[in-house]
């Protein structure tokens, strides 16, 4: 996998790796990333990626990263009725 671009962002990393034909966008907020991959035939360039993140897009992950926080949180609790 290789990177190939980092987007600047004052509250998520984001970069975007190309591996198998495949651009994948990673989007990290403390010990928590979610991944999107789009093949690199579907898109004409790296800029058009760039574009695909948008504010809406990271608003939406910012509830998942929430979601996904909510959900370990739960797990960690739980990690000792076993």
């Amino acid at each position: 996998m290789r990177l190939v671009k980092d987007i600047p962002h004052e509250r998520y990393k984001i970069q975007v790796f190309q591996y198998n034909a495949k651009y994948i966008v990673k989007i990290e907020l403390g010990q928590f990333e979610q991944t999107y991959k789009i093949g690199e035939t579907d898109v004409n360039s790296l800029d058009e990626v760039e574009r695909m993140v948008t504010s809406e897009l990271l608003a939406n992950a910012l509830k998942r990263f929430v979601e996904m926080r909510e959900d370990w949180g739960k797990a960690f609790e739980g990690k000792n009725n076993e």
